[in-house]
């Protein structure tokens, strides 16, 4: 029988290299060597192939044991990309509790941690705005990808110096809805400021100057978009749902939707479409939830008899 020795002669290492006839330059046919990094070709020195191991960090753990090898991913939406320290206040890591003692000192060790947090006012203001991104992502149910586009743009602006002489909380709320614009997502400038808590010129200034200075690659909204939203809104069944979506999609063949509110628009299809189907929808219920008026909703309606039909 054959000894372990005669099996496992040599230790195991990433670094050795490995020669093979199928590794072969595509440039001079010569002799290609891997090591942990890269595939090099001995001849002609052509770099085929880099990072073949993966040597960051394992995020999934399969039990309690494991969790404590690495941290949290980095993430846009904190001001230290997440590497800040969080100190715990009654319990220790393992749930126990702490003596009074021991609390007392990390009462002390978090408010010294509190007072040396930011190192400049930038960096508060940062702190500041990245919270205000996080909770109108969070008001407004946007997913965590759209969240994080709203964090950078935040911090892009700042880099920019657009902040001079505008509200934290305006360029924040203005964030959130360019991020939704480019992902073509159907929010209003009404249902961002709402949530902000702030005046929607102040927004719309705001948005414009993000979308003038860092070049935002924002599509025009479309009616269309708003429909799904608004008919969930009204509770409109989904053939209402469906006749309106395809009204306003003809219309945006036909080029009558330049220039117009989208929203109020989309209403409009809905309150024709809700017609046409038996229910008597009204223009004010139309009107309200696309926060438009009754006149817009009118004259979007006449637009649709006389174009669409």
């Amino acid at each position: 029988m054959m000894a372990t020795r005669d099996i496992y002669e040599t230790d195991f290492d990433e670094d050795v290299r490995t020669e093979s006839s199928a590794n072969q330059c595509p440039e001079c046919d010569g002799r290609a060597t891997t090591n942990a990094v890269e595939t090099v070709c001995e001849d002609c020195g052509l770099v085929i192939d880099e990072q073949r191991i993966d040597h960051g960090p394992e995020w999934r753990a399969y039990d309690d044991e494991e969790r404590e090898r690495t941290g949290a991913p980095l993430t846009a939406a904190r001001h230290d990309r997440g590497l800040s320290t969080e100190i715990g206040r009654g319990t220790d890591a393992k749930g126990n509790e702490l003596s009074g003692q021991k609390r007392r000192r990390l009462a002390r060790m978090r408010r010294e941690q509190t007072r040396g947090r930011w190192r400049s006012k930038a960096e508060r203001n940062l702190a500041h705005g990245l919270g205000e991104v996080r909770r109108l992502a969070s008001a407004l149910e946007l997913s965590d990808s759209v969240r994080d586009q709203a964090c950078q743009l935040f911090r892009s602006a700042q880099n920019e110096d657009l902040l001079r002489g505008r509200s934290i909380e305006a360029i924040a709320a203005a964030s959130v809805y360019g991020a939704c614009r480019c992902n073509g997502r159907s929010r209003l400038v009404d249902d961002v400021s709402e949530m902000a808590r702030v005046a929607e010129s102040r927004v719309t200034n705001a948005y414009k100057t993000l979308n003038e200075e860092l070049g935002l690659p924002a599509e025009p909204v479309s009616p269309s978009m708003f429909v799904p939203r608004l008919a969930s809104d009204l509770e409109c069944p989904d053939e209402i749902r469906q006749r309106a979506r395809a009204l306003a999609e003809q219309a945006e063949k036909r080029g009558v939707t330049t220039g117009v509110h989208p929203a109020g628009f989309a209403a409009a299809c809905l309150y024709k479409a809700g017609r046409k189907e038996g229910r008597w929808l009204t223009q004010s219920e139309a009107a309200d939830v696309a926060n438009a008026s009754k006149a817009t909703v009118r004259a979007h309606r006449d637009t649709l008899e006389e174009q669409v039909a």
